[in-house]
């Protein structure tokens, strides 16, 4: 009797399941007699062995399996349901993000969507027998991991468009919240020994994970701002008796800063202008030529990088006073770009230019007033947890005639959604310039006495009068 085994037999618990020890050691859990006997027979125990019974005596087996197996399988779904776009955003950011700390979040991601399939894994067994000790555990991290998931899924899209990603947000805290409630009801911590130690480490663990979300989306992107310089330049000019007068003007733009961006469009104008004009309105500048000199559309300008094209502006009867009373020449060019950085611009951007009688046909009156022709095109995030948030987004860039003074219409908003681009402020969605650094970029004006370029004109026989350059044709739109 001295080597006889000692069979224990715990109280149900919140499921009908009862812990069996054979000399002091967990070996199993029973939710029915016939589960009792086979943990005897795997362990070698006799079935007649005596056993001490704990709370109830082995009549007493209260399992509820279809309430067990229920919870467990909505658990299970939950679960899985959260790892799924987890998956998916780690996955795609972890490749295709376009910072290497957009990389690095994606890689983040997915080892928590690795943390929720555990869990799932844990579910089947923490209603399914609990051999595992810690199994309630990690299915409360996973819940926990749920809930915060849902949370930042809705305050991130404060502001945003309703869309598919704010259902699964709702459905995730609502889900969590009920799990969790089921989670505390049945203790399912009890199995952890040293909560305080894994208490610290959880903390310590959302610290570093916070610290870092917020260095690599926050500081790193802001730290680096885009530096754009551009300008124009008077050359030559030459001139037939009784003739034309022809100006050559470079005109240029570079990337002094360490972010590539897009060029979304460019302008120059060619004034004339009083010499000396403090008293004098932009109105009271005559508009002698405009037109583009970044081609194609959507290029991408990388650090360091330089566009720079030679026009030729044509002048009329340049010697009549009254049709060209100017003291000056003046030459500015202004470009709008966006960061490279936080957004992917489509392919078809440079092909998918319209004129008036499209936009006509296609905006109405939801064009600008004097609209001569505009770009469009679908646009993606920085990355996919922003695609999910933000939505799809589009961007549109309008050429608008307005007198002496032509310029760009840009919009950056979700599709089929109605702005109001007759204001004056030609960037209607100032929320663009923060989130996608779009930006306007004037260039340093060059100016010139025009007597000076008629007397450097007629001094020197300068043989045939150049061609004017025009304004570069757009492309054909894509075939519909």
């Amino acid at each position: 009797m001295a080597n006889a085994r000692v069979v224990v037999v715990g109280t149900p618990d919140d499921l009908g399941v009862r812990e069996v020890l054979i000399d002091g050691r967990s070996v199993g859990k029973a939710w029915s007699e016939q589960e009792f006997r086979n943990l005897l027979s795997r362990e070698g125990v006799p079935a007649d062995h005596p056993v001490s019974w704990l709370g109830e005596d082995g009549t007493v087996w209260p399992d509820r399996a279809a309430l067990r197996r229920t919870t467990g399988f909505f658990m299970v779904v939950g679960l899985l349901a959260t790892a799924y776009p987890l998956f998916k955003i780690g996955v795609s950011d972890s490749g295709d993000a376009l910072t290497y700390a957009g990389r690095v979040g994606g890689f983040t991601i997915l080892v928590v969507a690795v943390v929720e399939v555990f869990a799932a894994a844990a579910a089947v067994d923490f209603w399914g027998g609990r051999r595992w000790r810690y199994s309630g555990v990690a299915v409360l991290v996973g819940v926990v991991i749920a809930l915060l998931c849902g949370i930042s899924i809705l305050v991130l899209q404060i502001g945003e468009h309703f869309n598919r990603y704010t259902a699964i947000g709702i459905a995730l805290v609502v889900w969590s919240a009920a799990a969790l409630s089921e989670l505390f009801a049945c203790r399912a911590w009890k199995g952890l020994q040293v909560p305080r130690s894994i208490a610290i480490g959880v903390i310590l663990s959302v610290l570093l994970a916070g610290s870092n979300l917020a260095y690599s989306q926050i500081y790193v992107p802001y730290v680096k701002t885009p530096l754009i310089q551009g300008g124009a330049e008077f050359k030559e000019s030459n001139m037939i008796e009784g003739g034309s007068l022809y100006v050559t003007v470079h005109l240029y733009v570079r990337n002094a800063g360490q972010v590539p961006v897009y060029l979304l469009g460019s302008i120059y104008w060619i004034h004339g202008a009083p010499a000396s004009p403090p008293d004098v309105t932009v109105t009271d500048y005559d508009l002698v030529y405009d037109g583009e000199f970044v081609s194609p559309v959507g290029r991408v300008l990388n650090p360091g990088e330089e566009v720079s094209q030679d026009a030729v502006v044509e002048i009329q009867d340049p010697k009549n006073r009254k049709k060209h009373p100017y003291e000056t020449l003046r030459a500015e060019t202004e470009v709008y770009v966006i960061r490279k950085d936080r957004m992917t611009l489509a392919a078809d951007y440079p092909n998918s230019r319209v004129h008036r009688a499209q936009i006509v046909k296609e905006d109405g009156q939801a064009a600008p007033k004097g609209a001569k022709y505009r770009n469009r095109s679908q646009m993606e995030n920085s990355s996919e947890i922003l695609n999910a948030t933000r939505g799809p987004q589009r961007i549109t860039v309008w050429r608008v005639d307005s007198g002496e003074w032509p310029r760009f219409s840009v919009d950056v908003s979700p599709p089929g959604e109605r702005i109001d681009y007759n204001r004056v402020n030609s960037l209607v969605n100032q929320r663009a310039n923060v989130r996608y650094g779009l930006s306007q970029q004037r260039g340093s004006m060059a100016q010139t006495p025009y007597r000076e370029l008629l007397e450097k004109a007629g001094a020197v026989d300068k043989g045939v009068a150049p061609i004017p350059t025009p304004t570069p044709p757009p492309p054909p739109p894509p075939a519909l």
